[in-house]
């Protein structure tokens, strides 16, 4: 055990980037990452979300720097690659987790496909697309550079079955699955084998962005999308995100080294589940 812990679960050499790691989703990794030794930088919209994210890994005995960038912005995450990378030296992990939906995007009753607004559906895959493909050509060119680093994109159970309202969303993440795939190719082959290239595929976790999906606002009584949910996840139950922290740190860990271009679902057996 003492050998594993040592040579899989030492991060204290290695500096990770992580977008959107103030979210609920990611935010015990992220701190699990600064634990096993990991200095972590990170990228938040605003730099008052950033330096909160660091002040909570900071009391935490982590070591790490917040950073300011609109993820959509590629101009803004080219600037903020050089500043990481100023600051560090080097990048070792990208955790690319910036993401989320908007209800606009959604289709309701009220909002049928056919009167999506196209602001709101461009600005979720640019959100949860774009922004991944940004981070990857900005951090990822330093990881080639120095022939290796691991790259751990956040996808969705929508990448890999079509889930009803969330069409931008769904269709963004989607593309990422794609993108992972390819670029995991893309890196071992023009890069070497120690250039990985995974994604995780979160299931269905309560958290803000889909609260409203949900439960009801009201009395947050589930709703009837959430029961039929819970219906169809053999293990009966919403993801926390402790559940992330297992599969993600392996993924980014050298006891993974032979894994890359995976989209590994972390989603109770929904994904395996046909309702019968």
């Amino acid at each position: 055990m003492d050998n594993f812990s040592t040579q899989w679960l030492d991060f204290s050499s290695r500096v990770a980037v992580v977008t959107g790691g103030t979210g609920v989703l990611l935010r015990p990794t992220v701190r699990t990452l600064g634990r096993l030794g990991a200095r972590i930088a990170l990228i938040d919209l605003t730099m008052e979300r950033a330096q909160a994210g660091v002040d909570e890994l900071r009391s935490a005995g982590c070591e790490a720097a917040a950073f300011q960038a609109d993820m959509t912005d590629p101009q803004a995450v080219q600037l903020a690659a050089r500043q990481v990378l100023e600051h560090f030296g080097q990048v070792d992990i990208l955790l690319n987790g910036a993401g989320g939906n908007h209800p606009q995007a959604t289709t309701s009753p009220e909002m049928t496909f056919f009167d999506l607004p196209e602001q709101a559906v461009r600005q979720v895959f640019d959100l949860n697309f774009m922004s991944a493909v940004y981070a990857c050509q900005a951090f990822g060119r330093a990881m080639a550079e120095r022939g290796q680093g691991v790259i751990l994109n956040v996808a969705s159970m929508a990448s890999l079955r079509p889930l009803t309202r969330v069409v931008s969303y769904g269709a963004a993440k989607a593309a990422l699955a794609n993108f992972t795939q390819w670029l995991a190719v893309y890196m071992a082959q023009n890069y070497g084998e120690r250039l990985r290239v995974n994604a995780i595929a979160p299931g269905f976790f309560l958290t803000d962005q889909n609260r409203y999906l949900l439960t009801e606002a009201q009395s947050g009584e589930l709703t009837a999308r959430g029961q039929a949910i819970l219906a169809h996840t053999p293990m009966g139950r919403f993801g926390v995100a402790e559940d992330v922290i297992g599969p993600a740190v392996w993924l980014l860990s050298p006891a993974a080294a032979f894994v890359t271009g995976v989209v590994l679902p972390i989603d109770g057996g929904f994904s395996v589940y046909s309702g019968v």
